[in-house]
């Protein structure tokens, strides 16, 4: 059976002066981004937007939260790890295990043999254009701990925070969280950009 990856985007407006404006993260290597993140084993969808709107900006209270859309993407090329996945020097579990990969993190497909696939993770030095590759793991993990299909889902989230910007540090890095008009968004990453519409549709039947 093939496995299945939850996602979720939360979409965080507030409106000021009279226009709306959509909470952005600015990730200190990987450009500015729209909070998002892997739905956890025994959580549902609900319940994983709450807590990674939570966890990626600090603010606790939500005016609403609803459901705007779903997306289903077949992966081509890479896998997304869908647990823990451990990797291995070769495609034996008696080989050594000297790396691991948290679920939800996508990696590039080279090869499979048995029921092992060899994947490769890289993280350049900056985004878009790195001078480098600061970070690479290549090895073997079981077939089991990866996915070929995400299923994301869509929330619109709407806040009164007063904050204009602040910081917060999670998954080891310090993140920049500030508020941006709708009408006058900055470069967002691919294809979170492409998202965008999704929320100007919900939008403009609240207007």
């Amino acid at each position: 059976m093939e496995n299945v990856l939850g996602k979720v985007t939360c979409f965080i407006t507030r409106e000021k002066d009279n226009q709306q404006e959509l909470l952005l993260i600015q990730h200190p290597n990987a450009g500015i981004q729209i909070p998002a993140g892997t739905v956890e084993i025994d959580e549902d969808y609900y319940q994983a937007v709450i807590r990674e709107a939570r966890e990626e900006t600090g603010l606790n209270d939500f005016i609403s939260c609803k459901n705007i859309g779903h997306q289903e993407k077949k992966l081509k090329g890479s896998y997304i790890t869908f647990d823990k996945a451990k990797i291995f020097s070769r495609p034996d579990m008696a080989s050594f295990q000297w790396a691991e990969i948290r679920r939800g993190i996508t990696v590039l497909y080279e090869r499979t043999q048995g029921e092992f696939v060899q994947v490769t993770y890289k993280e350049g030095d900056k985004f878009p254009d790195p001078n480098y590759i600061t970070y690479q793991i290549t090895g073997w993990t079981e077939q089991s701990k990866v996915a070929s299909k995400v299923s994301r889902q869509f929330y619109h989230l709407q806040s009164n925070s007063h904050l204009d910007e602040w910081e917060i540090e999670t998954d080891n890095h310090t993140f920049k969280l500030f508020w941006s008009p709708l009408e006058n968004l900055p470069q967002i990453v691919s294809p979170q950009n492409e998202w965008l519409d999704i929320l100007y549709n919900e939008i403009n039947k609240l207007v």
